[in-house]
């Protein structure tokens, strides 16, 4: 079953590919994905054999963000309260672990990038979509705020777009992702994208594998994704608001499939 391997690791040489392996749930992140990835960004930081990381999701979608089917919680208010810090404290120091990888990485996006599907997306160095990939970061519509990925959409995208997309919380096009820059290209279909992908693949592997990891280490001294405290204040302000009545409304308006209250 894909839950028995949420995260598909495969490697052809120096290239690895890391699907996420939840289709059921449009590949929705778990505790247990997340420590797979954990575990995959520990090992890819210490392998210089590895030279290029893709991200991909199995079944036709990227990801849909966090699994909200573990945002809830029966647990007293305090302990709901610190797994939820510690939760969003992981995802960020997972994207920042992506982005610190001496190998090139590129996300390669079809179906839903949604949430913390777009920390994935952003944190890789190189993405390319399908013409049918849709992007949102819909937190604020449960109840949620988008923490931890914002400093990777703000990156990306620069500070005016990522303000509209997390605020409006609406699903954008494959080509309204790429005139933002929240994508570097836009390919027609899965095997235009994987003719992409190759061609990105031989072109990085003609690059030396020190001049690239020190490339990427020039790009990222040029200034932090996130000024001192905000991965902190992110995961305060996360664990808040899924704790809050707001929270409860709209993730069980996302599961009925109905309007949260707010929203009339």
């Amino acid at each position: 079953m894909a839950d028995d391997t949420p995260l598909l690791v495969t490697r052809e040489g120096p290239v690895v590919r890391a699907t996420m392996n939840r289709p059921a749930r449009r590949n929705a992140l778990s505790a247990a994905m997340g420590e797979a990835w954990d575990q995959l960004l520990a090992e890819l930081a210490a392998d210089r054999a590895a030279r290029v990381l893709v991200i991909a999701g199995a079944g036709g979608h990227f990801c849909a963000g966090l699994d909200l089917t573990e945002v809830a919680s029966d647990l007293p208010p305090a302990e709901r309260l610190a797994r939820a810090e510690a939760r969003n404290r992981r995802t960020g120091a997972r994207f920042a672990a992506i982005s610190a990888l001496p190998q090139v990485v590129v996300a390669a996006v079809e179906g839903a990038c949604h949430a913390g599907g777009l920390g994935f997306c952003c944190a890789a160095d190189i993405a390319f979509a399908t013409a049918s990939a849709r992007f949102a970061a819909p937190e604020v519509r449960r109840g949620l705020v988008p923490a931890q990925i914002l400093p990777w959409l703000a990156r990306r995208t620069g500070r005016t777009a990522a303000t509209r997309l997390v605020l409006e919380g609406t699903v954008i096009a494959a080509a309204e992702a790429a005139r933002i820059g929240l994508v570097h290209q836009v390919l027609e279909d899965a095997a235009a994208l994987e003719a992409q992908l190759a061609a990105t693949i031989a072109a990085v592997l003609q690059g030396a594998p020190g001049a690239l990891a020190e490339t990427k280490g020039l790009l990222a001294a040029l200034g932090p994704v996130s000024p001192e405290g905000y991965a902190e204040a992110g995961a305060a302000a996360f664990a808040r608001t899924s704790s809050s009545e707001e929270a409860a409304e709209g993730i069980a308006a996302f599961k009925a499939r109905r309007q949260p209250g707010w929203a009339g």
